[in-house]
């Protein structure tokens, strides 16, 4: 039996925790184990398409979506949580997460995520149309079984595609409105996919050696830390442009232009910092204010301001009309 077990707790996506190795789990552990501050901005991009959409939903019903799109978040986080919990451990990031810490046995939060994944899907088919149900099991599927399980242990590529699971948000609340999808959900599901890459790279040039010891095959783990500076000036040289075109063709207003053009421009100047920058995890501390975790604080502001301009455009567009 303690053979079995050892091999168990080596095994990838197979962490082994005993009954005897779990002390009380505490309503902030299971809090945790959602990722509240990832379902945030999961909520936030959302929210903005259900908002921006043309049409009316009975404000109960949407908020009622809005709910299953954080609780869908929520459940793929915690089965994330729980396949990753080998590598969690050995991370000083996630060392302390409610699984490789003991507090939560790993069968408890993947029968909490599955739960609430078959939940979040049939509420939201009831409270909206199997549109919407459909794109939000189809973001919590690519989630787990295509990024968690296939591409996150396999390729650097794996942010790339991979991120493609937190560009459903904006689809899904404008099917919920809807029924259907259009070419203004299609622009703000490609700016959240352009924009993961730099996003997450800044996050790994700082905290490359996390990953490098859980064998994760981040970009500046496989190709090195000069490689990855150029692939985030890359991807953010395609972004910025891709931020203005909701307003080139027409679908926003100029008050959301100008707030694309200004954080844009401010995104390409983090992004050359960091591709200036030679000495991205170099002996700093995870603490130290390095070009690339600068921009990675930057590039949360970004997505949360530009969707933010895009429906107070909409909204004052709405009132002037």
């Amino acid at each position: 039996m303690d053979q079995t077990a050892a091999a168990l707790a080596d095994a990838p996506g197979m962490a082994f925790s005993t009954a005897t190795d779990i002390g009380a789990s505490s309503a902030g552990d299971w809090l945790t184990l959602l990722k509240p501050r990832v379902v945030v901005l999961v909520v936030f991009t959302g929210l903005v398409g259900l908002l921006v959409a043309p049409g009316h939903l009975n404000p109960v019903l949407a908020l009622t979506a809005v709910l299953c799109i954080a609780v869908a978040a929520g459940a793929a986080g915690a089965i994330n949580m729980w396949y990753d919990r080998d590598i969690d451990a050995k991370m000083r990031r996630t060392a302390k997460r409610p699984i490789p810490a003991g507090r939560i046995a790993p069968g408890q939060a993947l029968g909490f995520g599955v739960t609430l994944a078959i939940f979040s899907v049939l509420l939201m088919g009831l409270a909206t149309n199997t549109v919407a149900a459909g794109l939000l099991a189809g973001s919590i599927a690519f989630y787990v079984f295509v990024y968690t399980m296939w591409l996150k242990r396999r390729t650097p590529q794996n942010i790339v595609i991979g991120g493609a699971a937190g560009a459903f948000p904006p689809l899904i609340g404008w099917a919920a409105v809807t029924g259907g999808v259009d070419v203004l959900p299609l622009l703000l599901f490609a700016i959240v996919f352009v924009w993961t890459p730099p996003h997450f790279w800044s996050l790994s040039l700082w905290a490359h050696g996390d990953y490098e010891r859980a064998g994760v095959p981040m970009l500046p783990v496989v190709a090195g830390a000069r490689a990855t500076r150029r692939q985030v000036m890359i991807y953010t040289a395609l972004l910025a442009p891709l931020g203005v075109m909701p307003w080139a063709l027409h679908l926003a207003g100029p008050l959301y232009g100008a707030a694309a053009v200004a954080l844009g421009g401010w995104f390409l100047f983090g992004a050359w910092r960091v591709l200036r920058d030679r000495q991205d995890g170099a002996g700093r501390s995870l603490t130290h204010d390095a070009p690339a975790k600068a921009l990675f604080r930057y590039s949360l502001l970004y997505l949360f301001v530009l969707f933010g301009a895009l429906a107070v455009d909409r909204l004052l567009a709405g009132w002037i009309g």
